[in-house]
Formats: C-alpha cells, structure tokens, sequence
C-alpha cells in the first residue's frame, strides 16, 4: 500500500468505526466523539480521494466532511450557551 491508500484507509476506518459505535450503543450521533470520527475520516478519505483525482468519492466525502463540519459548529454553540 502506498501513502494515498493509507491516508484513505484511515479515514475510511474512523467514518465505519464512528457508524460501528453508534449502531451498538456506545457513542451518540450527538458527542463530540462521533462527530470528530466523522470529520477527520471523511477528510482523509476526501483528501486521498483528491489525490487519485476520483470525483465521485471527492464529493461523498466532501459532502461528508462538511456536513460533520456543520455538527461539530452546531456541538460548540450550544455548549457556549
């Protein structure tokens, strides 16, 4: 395996192994640990996707990330208030 296969492996892992939690009860879709696994995963996946210049996983996880990103935004205000 090269760089890009590992980058988008990772990421890969952490996006099924936040699903794989959260399927078995142990995380909520709401922690803050679900929704970093997803963002950061979804990134890798994304970047490594960019790499092979493959759009239509460019855009899933693209989609993905920022969807995550729009959680963890969303996670922060309402614990500042």
């Amino acid at each position: 395996m090269n760089f890009i296969d590992w980058v988008g492996s990772v990421g890969v892992f952490q996006v099924l192994l936040a699903y794989f939690l959260n399927s078995i009860g142990k995380i909520s879709t709401k922690e803050l640990s679900f929704i970093l696994l997803n963002l950061i995963g979804a990134s890798m996946a994304c970047i490594a996707s960019i790499l092979l210049n493959y759009w239509p996983f460019i855009v899933l996880e693209g989609l993905w990330a920022l969807v995550s990103l729009y959680s963890l935004i969303k996670f922060h205000k309402k614990r500042s208030t």
